[in-house]
């Protein structure tokens, strides 16, 4: 039997998730108070970082300015740093870009599931903002946004019974509270089963909640960031308790690999939450300010970003004078390399705020599109609609979505709502129509808002009403719609009329 060796040319594309990409997907799911103390930290913290005045160019023509002095060392600098951050987000193996110099272009409009096209700029002065009275919120809890995306996700009936048990079974930091086996045994089904439900839990945000321990949190939570990396997860697995000491020697012989690839995947681990249901721990109440404005013109409807209170960025001069003070020596490359890194960091930061930006519109665009009968004729016609519906119109995946949906809201002609307000399961009419369980809810508020205090109608009576409109649903549906809508039962709604 002959042995030859050969040599195959094989293309591979791999999305690796680096820090700096976790800091965009991070940037993507801030509210907008949340993005503007980011913001002002980063400015705080970047001294090449400063705020447009309104009279300024716009930051990509800011950073135009550098590709004036091509040649010059300072421009070296910031191109070096550009290609690090174009080659460092996404590696792709053996393609090459058909211009035939084989560089390499790290494709922005790409990087979050492909963005879409660059957005336009409105001018946004016709429009008034609301009073502060109405623009009021309370964070959701932890119970309400995971009830929200399970409501929204293709299960069957008893996949939802299972995930509404370990909803209601995860502790304030986001863990399961217990065992598979004591949810087997309350639901009267297979473990197997109840494990099967737990994994498609798991996929919902925010990264790693419903885990068991630290250890399934963060590998979890591994698998999203780069699912190939097996380095990263067997570090998790095996050696935690080295992580913990800081044993970064141990790890690297016995995964034979250098000791800054460990050092690499450190970093990687340290960005991760161990507490991802911590963030929801603490009820607050917080003004509202619309991400986005929704403009009728004639029979249109026009997506408007609200750049209002939010800083535009640039990369200042300070670099140029720094690198003008700085002569040959090694101190001199240790300025060099910092100088590097924080036009590099701020280069990113703006155009993942751009990036943000545009995926909110894009995402508001695709709201817009599926609700036009509500924008037209109101709360009564909001259809069905669930993530996967936009993820596939704007070709993001049903994460991103729920992340751009969660904290952004639009100020709309009838009035300001969440994005997220948009999405509803469905309920099918006897004429076999779906409509949103919004609108159920609605016309259940509507219907006993009329009745008569003195005979107030019971869940049953509203369930024949429904009929007669069409939509037939269950009594303790009613009455479950009932409860959330925080109306009590008849036979505590009546009204005591005092005799005269």
């Amino acid at each position: 039997m002959a042995l030859e060796l050969r040599q195959n040319l094989k293309l591979t594309q791999q999305l690796i998730m680096t820090p700096q990409l976790q800091q965009a997907i991070k940037l993507l799911q801030l509210s907008r108070l949340e993005l503007v103390d980011t913001i002002r930290q980063e400015m705080e913290e970047n001294p090449f970082l400063d705020e447009e005045s309104p009279d300024e160019e716009t930051s990509e023509e800011t950073l135009g300015e550098f590709d004036e002095a091509e040649g010059s060392e300072d421009q070296a600098i910031l191109q070096e740093g550009e290609q690090e951050l174009s080659a460092r987000p996404l590696e792709r193996t053996g393609e090459l870009t058909g211009e035939g110099d084989g560089k390499e272009e790290f494709d922005w409009n790409s990087y979050l599931e492909d963005y879409g096209p660059v957005g336009v700029n409105y001018d946004r002065r016709e429009i008034e903002n609301p009073s502060w009275d109405n623009v009021l919120t309370s964070v959701p809890s932890l119970l309400d946004h995971l009830s929200w995306q399970l409501k929204l996700s293709r299960l069957t009936e008893d996949e939802v019974r299972v995930g509404e048990q370990i909803i209601g079974n995860l502790d304030p930091n986001g863990y399961l509270a217990v065992t598979l086996e004591e949810l087997a045994e309350i639901l009267g089904m297979d473990v197997s089963f109840i494990e099967a439900v737990l994994k498609k839990i798991q996929e919902f945000d925010p990264p790693g909640i419903a885990a068991r321990n630290l250890q399934e949190c963060l590998l979890i939570q591994a698998k999203m960031i780069d699912p190939s990396n097996e380095a990263l997860q067997t570090i998790i697995r095996n050696h935690l308790k080295d992580l913990e000491k800081k044993n970064y020697v141990n790890i690297s012989r016995k995964l034979k690999i250098s000791l800054q690839e460990v050092l690499e995947l450190v970093s990687m681990i340290s960005s991760m939450d161990p507490k991802p249901g911590s963030v929801f721990s603490q009820e607050r109440v917080q003004p509202i300010v619309p991400d986005v404005f929704i403009v009728k013109q004639g029979n249109d409807y026009r997506v408007v970003l609200n750049e209002d209170g939010l800083p535009r960025l640039r990369i200042n001069n300070l670099y140029k004078e720094v690198m003008g003070g700085l002569k040959k020596g090694a101190k001199a490359e240790e300025g060099k390399q910092y100088v590097r890194e924080r036009v590099q960091s701020a280069n990113w930061l703006i155009k993942s705020i751009e990036q943000r930006q545009r995926t909110v519109e894009k995402v508001a665009q695709s709201i817009v599109q599926f609700q036009r009968e509500f924008f037209d004729r109101g709360i009564h016609y909001l259809k069905p609609l669930i993530l996967r519906q936009v993820a596939d119109d704007v070709q993001m995946h049903e994460s991103t979505i729920s992340r751009v949906s969660t904290n952004k809201y639009m100020l709309t002609p009838r009035g300001i709502f969440e994005l997220k307000y948009f999405f509803s399961s469905s309920i099918q009419t006897v004429n076999g129509e779906d409509i949103a369980s919004k609108s159920v809810k609605e016309k259940i508020r509507k219907i006993i808002g009329e009745e008569d205090g003195q005979k107030p109608l019971s869940d049953q009576d509203i369930v024949k009403l429904l009929k007669g409109e069409g939509i037939t649903i269950a009594r303790r549906t009613v009455a479950k719609y009932r409860d959330m809508l925080g109306i009590l039962p008849s036979s505590r709604r009546k009204k005591v009329v005092l005799p005269t």
